[in-house]
């Protein structure tokens, strides 16, 4: 039988051992590549302590590419990423309960050297064109349509087109191996920076397939499951984010934080980046947003097919995730 002393340690072994699996219960895992601005919100987050204010703990989980922050989310090693709406569409239509929470409209252009004779897409006929993130790229299938479209010309046979990664695209853009390049929004800011300019951006072309607003292509990835399972966590991360958007909007002294993380050379780069990161918030509704989801799938269904969305014909009817009513 248990003296007194012994019922009271007892007692308090329980309750550490509740205490812990709740922490536990409450961590929030959140995937992040290298420059990514995910780690910058996330930095803004523990910097302010917002997770703790809206009762989790966040922890940043250091991946080193696109590749492997999907191999993580799919193998529960994380809580969330930050996705793509179409692979996370072609995963909900096979079958798996991914949710999609807007993050940021902000996608890449088409970029050109300042005084480039090229000034339409036309001027690309002949060209050296670079195409960051393959031939199934969502924003090059858009590009390739507008091509044809608008101004009569198969880009894939009329430029000489070299795929590739952005960073040595945008280095080949500079050093003159390259008339004109398709690049993701972080290297287009950083080419600004440096007196190269937008021909053309993927807002500008699906607006040209009918969007109403900025689409959001990218946002925070959720399983199904988390959010049936913990959905006051999800919730508490979903204030802490728009939270952490809301205080870089307006403090910008909290920008301090962030360009450790950005690998900002210098104040020009410093700028771009931060106009662009702020113009991307997302500022409408999830409503609007799924409409013009809807009509940026129905181009690529059209245009791409399979080979791009897999046996999907639409969204998802249960993709797009409101987290803060999560």
């Amino acid at each position: 039988m248990l003296s007194r002393r012994g019922v009271l340690a007892a007692g308090a072994a329980a309750l550490a051992g509740f205490g812990s699996a709740r922490a536990a219960a409450d961590t929030f895992r959140l995937g992040v590549l290298p420059f990514g601005t995910a780690s910058w919100e996330a930095a803004v987050i523990k910097e302010r302590r917002l997770d703790e204010a809206n009762g989790f703990t966040l922890e940043t989980v250091k991946l080193a590419g696109n590749d492997a922050a999907r191999i993580a989310f799919l193998g529960d090693q994380v809580d969330a990423i930050v996705g793509d709406l179409i692979w996370a569409a072609r995963l909900g239509n096979e079958g798996r309960g991914v949710r999609f929470a807007p993050y940021s409209t902000t996608e890449g252009a088409l970029m050109v050297p300042e005084g480039s004779p090229i000034t339409d897409l036309k001027g690309l006929a002949g060209k050296r064109l670079g195409v960051a993130g393959g031939a199934l790229d969502k924003n090059w299938i858009l590009l390739k349509a507008q091509g044809r479209e608008t101004a009569g010309l198969d880009l894939d046979s009329a430029a000489q087109i070299a795929y590739g990664a952005p960073p040595l695209l945008a280095q080949k853009l500079e050093s003159g191996e390259l008339d004109a390049a398709l690049l993701y929004w972080q290297y287009c800011a950083r080419l600004q920076a440096k007196g190269f300019k937008r021909l053309i951006s993927a807002d500008d072309v699906m607006r040209a397939f009918g969007a109403q607003g900025p689409v959001a292509l990218i946002g925070y990835l959720f399983e199904g499951r988390t959010v049936t399972e913990r959905p006051e966590v999800v919730k508490g991360f979903a204030r802490a984010s728009t939270a952490a958007k809301d205080a870089l909007a307006s403090d910008p002294a909290l920008w301090a934080t962030v360009r450790p993380l950005m690998a900002a050379d210098d104040d020009a780069t410093f700028e771009a980046l931060k106009r662009e990161f702020l113009s991307g918030i997302p500022r409408r509704t999830v409503g609007a947003e799924r409409a013009d989801g809807e009509r940026i799938y129905a181009t690529l269904a059209r245009l791409a097919g399979p080979q791009l969305l897999g046996s999907g014909k639409t969204l998802p009817p249960d993709l797009y995730l409101d987290a803060s009513k999560a």
